[in-house]
């Protein structure tokens, strides 16, 4: 197998501008014997196919067994191209700190206000924070946004959001006495709406906007990145969520990246930091510490929150994920995993005794099992290299992403599991 990466075009121009008329002629001085005259046709792969393909021959070679990667809720298998990790790990980025002197601290600053800028394009908020721990904390402090604005000390969640996240809230907010509510009404200081949900359903968010705003209170979305790429921003005051799709690995977890972007006028409320960009006195753009709300920075009594270090370099990861994909590229990601959900369903809802939520879903969904879905999960799956989460006696909650290929292959594949669940339940 070989792989160029140039075009027929590019070559010859770099022959041309180091003065030899042919590849043949590059290559004169090489004693023939070690030529290879000709290269074995092959297919003509992206990059995320070709790595597929080098690691199916790796593991068949070292005799190691492919596990089938169906898991997901919050933490998604993407394919992350090599340029994203190789530059995010150079030593300047990798080892620098917080920029408190601006003067010395450009390329850190930069890079944070794009991010920022990247965040407000994807969410069509006005102003976006330096980035928070995680999805879970984001969500947090944008309700801790809505008391301060409302004055009001309740929340209501309107659709199914990851216990995870609803454990932060409580842990972040009860201390504060801001507590869950039932129903939205006038004590109301902040809606919820998760999208896509714990469950991946893509749900119309209009209604839950129009009691909201009847009501008085704050809609906070809690919104996929990559979701965000091929639909209209929802008409929200403020919009968090997890930015690991971004070009971060699961890494078992963590470390994470919150985004967190609101309205003009809710910029003072807004926790962390805040890049901006300015001119001095000799006609220079420098960057630097616009906002910075933290107790570290202002009296106590006037801070935001405590909230401290700004995952920068996780950010950094994201943001050079975001430049190298582009907008079109980031929704043909979208794309892919929205299709490659909808054929999961549609295969595996179609095994007798199985089913599928219904509805639009987006990468998660939950299949119904007939028998002990956790002992399935561990007796079956699990033996066939497939990983998945139990989430009750009876539902599976599945994951797709690009990665996820259709095709029986070595690699994650929808026909394998499908394969596996009709085997195993069959006997």
């Amino acid at each position: 197998m070989a792989y160029f990466p140039h075009t027929e075009t590019e070559v010859r121009q770099m022959l041309e501008t180091i003065g030899v008329q042919s590849l043949e002629e590059l290559f004169a001085d090489v004693p023939e014997k070690y030529r290879k005259e000709k290269i074995e046709d092959f297919p003509a792969l992206n990059e995320m196919e070709l790595m597929a393909e080098v690691n199916e021959q790796r593991f068949q070679q070292n005799h190691f067994k492919y596990d089938h990667c169906f898991t997901g809720a919050g933490r998604y298998d993407h394919f992350i191209p090599a340029v994203v990790p190789q530059l995010a790990g150079r030593s300047e980025f990798y080892t620098a700190y917080t920029p408190y002197q601006p003067e010395i601290s450009q390329g850190t600053l930069t890079a944070i206000y794009e991010f920022q800028s990247m965040i407000c394009e994807l969410t069509g908020m006005d102003v976006a924070n330096a980035s928070l721990y995680d999805g879970a904390t984001a969500l947090a402090e944008a309700v801790s946004m809505a008391v301060t604005a409302t004055g009001r000390k309740e929340y209501v969640i309107a659709n199914p959001l990851h216990p995870n996240y609803a454990q932060v809230l409580k842990t972040y907010l009860t201390p504060r006495n801001i507590t869950a509510g039932e129903k939205i009404g006038q004590s109301t200081a902040a809606v919820i709406f998760v999208l896509p949900d714990y469950h991946g359903l893509i749900s119309d968010w209009s209604q839950v906007l129009a009691e909201a705003k009847a009501a008085g209170a704050l809609l906070i979305v809690c919104a996929d990145p990559l979701l965000l790429s091929v639909i209209e921003p929802p008409q929200a005051d403020i919009i968090v969520g997890e930015a690991q799709p971004l070009g971060l690995p699961m890494s078992y977890g963590g470390p994470a990246l919150g985004f967190l972007a609101a309205r003009q006028n809710y910029l003072r409320q807004m926790p962390g930091r805040i890049i901006g960009r300015t001119t001095d006195d000799r006609g220079n753009r420098p960057f630097v510490l616009t906002m910075q709300t933290r107790e570290q920075h202002i009296r106590r009594e006037k801070a935001t929150s405590n909230i401290c270090s700004n995952e920068a370099l996780c950010a950094l990861t994201a943001t050079i994920y975001m430049s190298y994909m582009g907008a079109s590229g980031l929704q043909t990601v979208a794309r892919l995993c929205k299709a490659n959900t909808d054929y999961a369903m549609q295969k595996l809802g179609s095994i007798p005794g199985f089913s599928v939520e219904p509805g639009e879903h987006f990468r998660d969904f939950v299949l119904h099992c007939p028998t002990d879905a956790r002992e399935f999960r561990i007796n079956y799956l699990h033996e066939d290299g497939i990983e998945a989460i139990s989430l009750s006696d009876k539902d599976l909650l599945l994951s797709v992403t690009e990665k996820t290929l259709r095709e029986s292959t070595e690699n994650s594949s929808i026909d394998w599991i499908y394969g596996c669940l009709e085997r195993e339940w069959k006997n």
